[in-house]
């Protein structure tokens, strides 16, 4: 009796968690997060999900572009940065668990949209989408193939680290002491949209790399830069004295009309920059920043454990845009590097990134299509704006948790801990901006008289030409 009893107890456990798998007739994703080959694979259908948002290795694409709202690409929604954030969440995908399934595909599109002369991540065809933030994504994508040995460019193309060097070498030239007493703007061409805002989001990508340089280089200009960068935003208002991280001002008001606007994107990225300095300096006020900002971002960002993008993904409605549907996943990946490179982190961190991923893994399905909202337990069906994204947070999520791992754990290289990138410190100065156009001359003039003759001769024969009838025939 006591073996039907406990027979009956195993099949209504087993029905029960059958009723959990299909929830609305779909298989759910499986994956035990305390078996690193398990979350492996999971990762691994996750990623592929996410690689059938890129064409660029297709004939007749572009190489390292997602499908955008460009002329070059007009087919889908995605902006010229978000695809350089992809290739960043594919060399963590990588380091964390060794599949180089998208190796050499991350390597050509690097090199290719970094364009020369200058190799600064400053493509022509993406003048209209050029802000400091979304070239320093592409540039700290370059900063973290350096810090992780992912497989280097041919000899005769642009190495990782002088990418990484000549996106910094461009941004401090930018550094605008004219208005606001400092900081970058958040566009770069002057005739774009957003010219006259300086936003946290310019200053801590500057900062982010700023910091990884000095480590990586162990060279102190980057490391003040990194200093300026953080001084600077902290000393306009942007961030506040509960670390909360705000978004920015504009110019016209001496950057005082501040936005109070907090995007998760601005608090990782700063975070991971304040334990990079740390790291590098091992000085108090360093670390205390570090402590500050991740007491605020697990509050602010993690509410029950779950990330939320609190700005946008609201209780009762969705109003989050394409950008900020990865938001999540840049947030995984700099608090798994904070608990490597300041270790008086790491159990937090582990903590919360271990909660927050079975949220998102409770939003994925068999396939690896994974929803946005992670803490309501089920796929959410939001496709509106890109799901791209909702897959790279996945996937850094799932990446994350491998991070108890040798070589892992030994930090981000330097150039003396086994990083093997050759850096170019003068890198980028050489811009890809068009030669400017040399003054008229009179000959210039003549010239063009006679050309426009010529072509109005030949236009005008033409038409006498077929009015005459002596084409038919």
């Amino acid at each position: 009796m006591n073996r039907f009893l406990a027979s009956i107890a195993a099949a209504l456990l087993f029905l029960t968690a059958a009723c959990v798998h299909a929830q609305d007739g779909r298989a759910k994703l499986q994956v035990d997060l305390d078996d690193y080959d398990s979350i492996r694979r999971a990762a691994k259908i996750v990623a592929g999900n996410l690689w059938t948002y890129y064409h660029g290795d297709k004939p007749g694409q572009t190489p390292g572009i997602l499908p955008g709202p460009h002329p070059a690409v007009p087919s889908g929604p995605y902006y010229w940065w978000q695809a350089g954030a992809m290739w960043g969440t594919l060399i963590d995908y990588w380091y964390y668990t060794g599949d180089d399934t998208y190796v050499n595909e991350t390597r050509r599109s690097l090199v290719f949209q970094a364009e020369g002369p200058g190799y600064s991540f400053e493509p022509r065809n993406w003048t209209l989408s050029l802000g400091n933030d979304d070239q320093g994504f592409w540039g700290m994508a370059a900063m973290l193939a350096a810090e992780t040995n992912f497989p280097n460019p041919a000899p005769d193309e642009p190495q990782w680290l002088a990418l990484a060097q000549a996106v910094f070498n461009r941004q401090a030239r930018l550094w605008d002491m004219e208005f606001c007493n400092g900081g970058l703007r958040w566009q770069i061409p002057h005739t774009n949209a957003g010219y006259n805002y300086k936003n946290t989001i310019a200053q801590v990508v500057f900062m982010n790399i700023a910091s990884r340089l000095a480590r990586y280089t162990r060279n102190d200009t980057y490391a003040r830069w990194a200093e300026t960068a953080w001084d600077w935003t902290q000393g306009v208002g942007y961030i506040t004295k509960e670390y909360n991280v705000l978004d920015g001002g504009h110019v016209e008001h001496n950057c005082t009309d501040i936005n109070p606007v907090q995007f998760s994107t601005n608090a990782a990225l700063l975070i991971h920059a304040a334990a990079i300095m740390y790291n590098y300096t091992l000085e108090e006020k360093w670390r205390s920043r570090v402590l500050g900002l991740l007491n605020r971002t697990i509050d602010h960002f993690f509410p029950e454990g779950i990330m939320v993008e609190r700005a946008c993904e609201l209780p009762d409605r969705m109003q989050c845009n394409v950008d900020q549907h990865s938001f999540k996943g840049y947030m995984h990946r700099a608090l798994a590097t904070v608990a490597v490179v300041a270790p008086f982190t790491r159990d937090t961190i582990m903590r919360t990134l271990r909660s927050s991923t079975e949220g998102c893994v409770s939003s994925c399905l068999a396939d690896g299509t994974c929803g946005f909202r992670w803490n309501i337990g089920k796929y959410d069906e939001d496709v509106a704006n890109g799901p791209a994204g909702q897959q790279m947070s996945a996937v850094a999520a799932l990446s994350t948790l491998l991070l108890d791992q040798p070589h892992v754990l030994r930090g981000p290289l330097t150039n003396d801990t086994g990083g093997t990138s050759r850096g170019d410190p003068n890198a980028g100065l050489v811009n890809n901006d068009p030669e400017p156009m040399r003054p008229i001359t009179v000959g210039d003039r003549a010239g063009a008289g006679v050309l426009t003759a010529v072509i109005l001769g030949s236009f005008l024969g033409g038409l006498l030409w077929m009015g005459m009838g002596w084409s038919e025939g």
